[in-house]
């Protein structure tokens, strides 16, 4: 197995559309990208701790790329909103990818500047280095799944899940 983190917006949103994918074994939601140790949901929240909410997917790559992973996250959330998506804004709502190696450094690097060219906007997302990832409270973890009649889930969660449904289906669990 290997692990990849990614932050675009609400976890909650991103860890239902990787969930989705063949070859993804467990998303766990949780906060990283900043300088405060152990955060909570609130702290995070509040933009004092610099972490971004992100979620961590740990997946078989011999089942699905790396460069694969990159295609979906890019395309569940936009990456010329900055220290935002949708309703939620904040920096803790950033596009960033935390590479955990500089094979995914590379990959991530040469995927946003071929993004670049095809927004009007400039692709924002940040490229860093992981640190540490700290997991999310347990009531965040798996919360499309729990929660799919929530309003923020059908209106932002729900519509992301069926974009990779849609787009991906070659790629999804069974």
């Amino acid at each position: 197995m290997t692990t990849a983190t990614f932050g675009g917006g609400c976890f909650w949103c991103v860890e239902a559309a990787f969930k989705e994918l063949d070859g993804v074994q467990s998303v766990t939601s949780g906060y990283a990208g900043g300088h405060a140790d152990d955060p909570t949901y609130e702290g995070v929240c509040s933009g004092s701790t610099g972490h971004a909410e992100v979620v961590q997917v740990e997946y078989d790559p011999d089942r699905i790329g790396y460069d694969e992973l990159l295609e979906v996250f890019f395309s569940v959330h936009d990456p010329t909103q900055l220290n935002r998506q949708g309703p939620d804004v904040g920096t803790q709502y950033r596009s960033i990818v935390l590479y955990h190696d500089e094979d995914q450094k590379r990959q991530a690097r040469a995927y946003v500047e071929a993004l670049d060219g095809e927004y009007d906007d400039d692709v924002v997302t940040e490229l860093e280095p992981l640190e540490t990832f700290y997991e999310a409270e347990e009531y965040h973890q798996d919360y499309f799944e729990k929660n799919p009649n929530d309003a923020y889930c059908r209106m932002h969660a729900r519509p992301k899940v069926k974009k990779v449904r849609e787009k991906f289906r070659n790629k999804l669990k069974n």
